[in-house]
């Protein structure tokens, strides 16, 4: 049997939404800094958007998920993935099934649903701004977004996958989909085995600046593309001339790209509040508002970004 934790001894500032509301709780392995609570409303439904960080602490997370289930509408999973999506195969974290273990009663959602279809619809997007044609892309890791991966290759960019050279600090940039497909299913079998933490940063590591092999593949790219923290904790500190492709942005993010000369931003996840919440927070938003209790189809994800306009914010430095 299941212990169901006090959330009242975990969160003691945590509160329910408003009575009409659905809530919707990102429960996240990233820093606490990054915190948010948001209303906003869509399709005449309000919603309470909420985001926990808990430093890389996951028997915390585990904790506050099973704490608030039943009680909150959607759980978002940020700073992880419980799936990764390549090509038509899905492969599963073992380590992060494991703490949503028992969790019955709310959804569950990582994100990697919407990925594939938000982040397609942004690649279209902005084309009349960015023409991806040739243009010189780096994706730093891309079998946690491979949607975003395959639609930059089939919009003729010059894209260069940066999951070897990132991930396992290895001078071997990959040039081509067939070879990033082939590596995902040689890999990932293993890799979603270990612990996560080998693989992305979770906590205060986050925010620790690495410089490695693949540095130099940022003087050489016109477009960065990946996750916020991933493309941070690798960039130089000159991105003058640059543009990054991401989602998840805070108002500190956005202090970050001015100090280092970015010239654009594109965040494919639309600005609620003070900050752009991650594709994990949207998918938990869009089942939320079906009043489901599991991820919807590809196609109820296009209606729904259509139905709610949901487009790429740019800003421009």
């Amino acid at each position: 049997m299941t212990h169901t934790p006090d959330i009242s001894a975990l969160l003691p500032y945590w509160k329910p939404a408003p009575q009409g509301y659905k809530h919707v709780v990102s429960v996240s392995l990233g820093s606490g800094k990054r915190d948010a609570r948001e209303e906003t409303e869509l399709l005449g439904q309000k919603f309470v958007l909420e985001r926990i960080g808990t430093d890389g602490d996951m028997q915390k997370a585990r904790q506050i998920l099973l704490a608030l289930d039943g009680k909150v509408d959607a759980f978002g999973l940020g700073g992880t993935d419980l799936y990764i999506v390549a090509g038509e195969r899905r492969y599963m974290f073992g380590q992060i099934a494991q703490m949503v273990r028992g969790v019955t009663q709310t959804p569950v959602l990582d994100g990697s649903g919407l990925k594939h279809t938000l982040e397609r619809e942004a690649i279209a997007q902005v084309e009349p701004l960015v023409h991806w044609r040739g243009c010189k892309t780096l994706v730093v890791s891309s079998v946690d977004r491979f949607g975003m991966a395959e639609a930059l290759a089939e919009a003729g960019a010059d894209v260069l996958y940066g999951d070897i050279v990132f991930g396992l600090n290895v001078n071997v940039p990959i040039r081509s989909l067939g070879a990033l497909r082939r590596m995902a299913h040689i890999i990932l079998p293993v890799v979603t085995k270990l612990p996560f933490q080998w693989f992305y940063p979770t906590g205060e590591k986050q925010d620790r600046s690495v410089q490695g092999v693949g540095t130099k593949y940022y003087d050489w790219a016109e477009v960065i593309a990946g996750d916020t923290l991933y493309v941070k904790r690798y960039a130089p500190k000159d991105l003058s001339g640059k543009t990054i492709l991401t989602q998840t942005i805070t108002q500190a993010d956005r202090i970050w790209a001015q100090q280092h000369n970015l010239k654009r931003l594109i965040t494919t996840t639309p600005r609620i509040g003070e900050r752009n919440f991650a594709t994990n927070v949207m998918e938990a938003m869009f089942v939320a508002y079906k009043g489901v209790k599991s991820a919807l189809t590809e196609q109820e994800y296009r209606e729904l970004i259509r139905a709610m306009g949901f487009k790429p914010q740019v800003t421009d430095f």
